[in-house]
């Protein structure tokens, strides 16, 4: 059997539910193969599976089960929650495999599914490629026996469990006391766990994104449309604005200005934190190719050095492992605080931005606002078909781009991992030279297509 994937991207496989690669024969055949992968011994063998809010959950969910429990493991049950919970659950309770159905930040007619080890961390390329292999496989004389079919059950103090881990991440013998935060949870997985958190840590707390329907998660609201968060802000005169993403592994900040902070600003918050408190385990911040390079001139300021990696949270947590970095994220919302989680939580890097300024005792404006960034323009450009990227055309408009940035700046062309789309980044000193190189790349790429 080869060893290559082609389901998984760079977070799970995703897709349009209903269509391939998103259909039940699919996720039956899933479940079945990491089921057989993930079989190690005579035990009974358990997977927790969790979901998000989207309607098509449901039937991601059965099929899942039926694969599963035909492979012989049993299934438990957890329902609507983030992604970190889990990751986290997974471990905690001894389980040999953690899922979740959700398609994160996408819309809702989308959906995915994301594999964690019994370690809570997300699969290798390899064990992914395994389990691609099994699945391309015959299974029929692999599955369980009559008596050795898998049960299928619900835990019914998950919600409780993942609050408490949460809280346990802020500081002993603080509290939020006195603050008012809008929380969005984006219509999607936390919308009953972050709200909670925050209240029981005893914050006034004001939700948005937080009445599910189905078909409503990240539509108009989360960190992915954070306007509705900013405005909720300005208008409730709170101290803070919180907004997670559909599964609750990103998280963007608004300050009592309704002013947007990114990722790259609380990794910057963070860091130096950790630092004055001696809790980083190296001086080494681990983030993606996307973060600013104000960033890396504020690490520098601080001692400590930016380590970018391929975009993607699971490349971070790769290389914090590799290096013992314990702080690590993505200008996006991830952060990954691996003293705490396995992967992005959104609510637990909420309150590490929320200890500071209990700390500090200053607005979230001068607390959270850690470096000016360069200038930096992000564009997709939609394609079809096979990716333009390597026409001879977009590699020549790329050689004039670089020359044109020089050393004072950065050009950067990607694949998105999880829709057909180029995106293309520069960020420099002026301006006006990032805006000039961004248009003729998308004009560029846009006409190799066109060519082609």
């Amino acid at each position: 059997m080869t060893k290559t994937r082609k389901l998984f991207g760079t977070d799970g496989i995703r897709g349009t539910a209903n269509q391939d690669p998103m259909t039940v024969e699919i996720a039956q055949k899933l479940g079945q193969a990491a089921g057989l992968r993930f079989t190690r011994g005579t035990h009974r063998h358990r997977v927790l599976l969790g979901k998000d809010t989207r309607l098509s959950g449901y039937m991601i969910e059965c099929a899942l089960v039926s694969g599963f429990l035909s492979a012989g493991m049993d299934v438990t049950l957890v329902g609507p929650m983030p992604t970190p919970a889990i990751a986290m659950l997974t471990r905690s309770l001894r389980a040999d495999l953690g899922v979740m159905i959700s398609a994160s930040h996408n819309p809702f007619g989308d959906n995915g599914i994301k594999l964690f080890g019994p370690d809570g961390f997300k699969l290798s390329d390899e064990t992914e490629a395994e389990i691609e292999s099994l699945m391309r496989s015959d299974l029929a004389g692999q599955l369980a026996a009559p008596d050795r079919i898998g049960r299928a059950s619900r835990l019914n103090d998950a919600v409780g469990r993942y609050i408490e881990n949460a809280k346990g991440s802020f500081p002993r013998g603080r509290r939020l006391d006195g603050l008012r935060i809008v929380i969005d949870c984006a219509n999607g997985a936390a919308y009953r766990v972050a709200p909670t958190a925050l209240w029981e840590l005893g914050a006034e707390v004001i939700r948005i994104g937080c009445d599910p329907n189905g078909i409503n998660i990240n539509e108009n609201c989360g960190s992915t449309r954070p306007e509705a968060l900013c405005a909720a802000v300005v208008e409730h005169k709170a101290h803070i604005g919180i907004a997670l993403d559909g599964d609750a592994d990103r998280v963007l900040i608004a300050d009592e200005q309704g002013r947007l902070i990114d990722g790259d600003q609380i990794l910057a918050l963070i860091a130096r934190s950790w630092a004055r408190q001696g809790r980083l385990a190296t001086a080494q911040i681990v983030a993606t190719v996307m973060s600013n390079m104000g960033l890396a001139r504020c690490l520098e300021g601080m001692g400590l050095e930016l380590v970018r990696t391929a975009v993607g949270d699971r490349y971070v947590v790769e290389r914090m492992r590799e290096l013992g970095a314990n702080i690590g994220g993505e200008q996006s919302g991830h952060m990954v605080l691996s003293d705490f989680a396995t992967t992005g939580d959104g609510l637990v890097a909420a309150l590490q931005v929320l200890a500071v300024l209990v700390e500090e005792g200053r607005p979230a404006s001068a607390v959270c606002r850690m470096f000016t960034p360069f200038p930096q323009v992000l564009r997709n450009v939609r394609f079809r078909g096979e990716s333009p990227l390597h026409a001879p055309s977009v590699q020549e408009a790329r050689r004039q781009a670089e020359a044109e940035l020089g050393t004072a700046g950065r050009l950067l062309l990607r694949e998105s991992g999880t829709e057909p789309l180029v995106r293309v980044m520069a960020e420099a000193e002026d301006p006006a030279l990032v805006e000039r190189v961004v248009a003729a790349m998308c004009t560029a790429i846009g006409s190799a297509q066109v060519a082609a």
